[in-house]
């Protein structure tokens, strides 16, 4: 008599061939699992084990993976993995068919099944399914990795996202919980009045902004295209409308590096309100941040990576400030560019492309003050340099009612009073294009000079925000990378030898 191997010490070409070869054997006696169109599923694993004493003894039917099989005798005991979590099924030669029983042993972890039979507890006390009818549904005709926590490389897993969230189940409460996330914050702003709304994602031309965009081509119009890298001047343009309270829930493309906190395509949240200014969005943010955190993880004490972030405290500091805090430098008693260039290099910090006071003082932030940002802190009163579409400050022109907010040395969010002068946001437009092109002359970028007609129709103070929803996400789930929390993030392909 030939000798028993088990599947999972063959090698994966000969798994694979045992699993197409025990396809071939189900067709040929017209048994195709591929042809089973519906099972109706009665209960889920969770329900059956959340109300036990209500469901003990009635006949139920579920599906979903084999994620385990033991015993090859007249008894097999199996986990089953359905969309609720896992229990176990208890099949006997005695409880059901003879030949059902016989081809359901043939089973392969991974397979999907549905399965008809009455709850109980076996003698060791485990809540189980007495299976009395199995289908399979759907064959794997590729094994599992071995062991259920078996896929733990990261590069395989985000590959592979559909085998990581079968074989690490902390992986899918991440997304489940992502989703309520998504869930809480259209909720919160749905509740003060805000309207969701969608703006294209294709646009005609690059702004002069400083990200990157990628290019396409439209070819009924034979005109390249951008795909957008944020949902602002849209957004806006509604508030001139008369749409008082408008919000996004954005996909946004940039060409630009990936790091654990970069992907070239990411989701934020723009928003924009009519009759308020940055203040009010300060408190938007706070409030916000609270209520999904409460209502995300029961709890305002978030541990992050190791850190304990309490965000029931934010600190409010205005740019000079924390860089004073910080470096010991006070711009405010600097009077010139030339005296922020000296002491920049006295202080050992990268001059940026073009010297200015406030432009110096945006480098001494990112070399001094950012990394210190642990707790929830608001850093608001920004240079007019860096922050083309803000209001400027009534009493300093030379800084602009701006803020972004940041938890464990990470920028969440930007926020403005929005600009709202045309004369002055076409200068800047102008400025910021012509910059652009100074420094690349290839730049495609151009002013959007229909934006500034629409300021021209005129459009009410505002309080604008913007902010990634994944690094929310991140946070509120303890997860290290942006990887983490994208379903399928941007990956280089494998050449094609390694796919075969």
């Amino acid at each position: 008599m030939a000798k028993f191997v088990p599947q999972e010490e063959l090698s994966l070409s000969d798994q694979m061939k045992v699993r197409r070869e025990k396809l071939n054997d189900l067709r040929s006696q017209g048994l195709d699992p591929f042809v089973q169109t519906k099972f109706d599923v009665t209960a889920t694993s969770a329900q059956i084990k959340d109300h036990f004493g209500e469901m003990e003894g009635k006949t139920v039917s579920l599906a979903g993976r084999l994620m385990s099989k033991r015993g090859m005798g007249k008894v097999v005991f199996c986990d089953l993995q359905d969309n609720a979590g896992r229990i176990q099924l208890y099949v006997k030669i005695d409880e059901m068919e003879e030949d059902s029983f016989n081809r359901f042993k043939k089973n392969d972890i991974g397979d999907i099944v549905g399965v008809k039979g009455d709850v109980f507890r076996t003698q060791r006390g485990e809540i189980s399914v007495r299976v009395h009818e199995a289908t399979l549904l759907s064959k794997s005709l590729l094994p599992l990795p071995e062991k259920f926590h078996g896929l733990t490389d990261r590069e395989t897993r985000y590959r592979q996202r559909y085998v990581d969230l079968i074989v690490n189940p902390e992986v899918k409460d991440t997304f489940v919980k992502r989703s309520q996330i998504l869930r809480e914050l259209r909720h919160f702003l749905d509740g003060r009045g805000f309207l969701e709304v969608d703006t294209p994602i294709l646009t005609p031309f690059e702004i002069g902004a400083s990200a990157r965009p990628f290019y396409t081509h439209h070819n009924t119009l034979n005109i390249d295209m951008v795909l957008r890298i944020e949902t602002e001047l849209y957004l806006k343009r509604l508030i001139v409308g008369g749409m008082d309270r408008v919000y996004e829930v954005g996909r946004i493309f940039r060409n630009e590096g990936m790091d654990p906190t970069h992907n070239p395509e990411f989701t934020t949240i723009e928003l924009y309100q009519a009759y308020t200014d940055f203040h009010g969005m300060m408190d938007l943010v706070e409030d916000m941040m609270k209520t999904v955190a409460m209502n995300v993880c029961g709890t305002l004490q978030i541990n992050y990576q190791g850190k304990a972030i309490d965000l029931s405290h934010w600190e409010r500091m205005t740019m000079i400030e924390a860089v004073k805090e910080y470096s010991g430098v006070d711009f405010a008693a600097i009077s010139s560019n030339e005296e922020a260039i000296a002491i920049a290099k006295e202080k050992h910090v990268e001059l940026p492309e073009i010297p200015t006071k406030g432009a110096i003082l945006a480098e001494f932030f990112d070399a001094f003050v950012e990394e210190n940002l642990i707790q929830p802190t608001f850093i608001y009163d920004y240079p007019v340099e860096n922050s083309p579409l803000a209001k400027r400050k009534p009493n300093d022109p030379a800084f602009t009612e701006r803020f972004e907010y940041f938890i464990n040395a990470t920028e969440f969010g930007n926020a403005f009073s929005e600009l709202n002068d045309p004369i002055d946001q076409k200068g800047r437009f102008e400025r910021q294009v012509a910059e652009r092109k100074s420094l690349d002359p290839d730049c495609k970028a151009q002013v959007d000079y229909d934006y500034v007609t629409a300021l021209e129709y005129g459009l009410p103070p505002t309080g604008g925000l913007g902010f990634g929803v994944d690094r929310l996400v991140m946070l509120l789930t303890d997860s290290a990378s942006i990887r983490d929390v994208l379903l399928f993030p941007t990956m280089k392909p494998l050449d094609k030898e390694t796919q075969k």
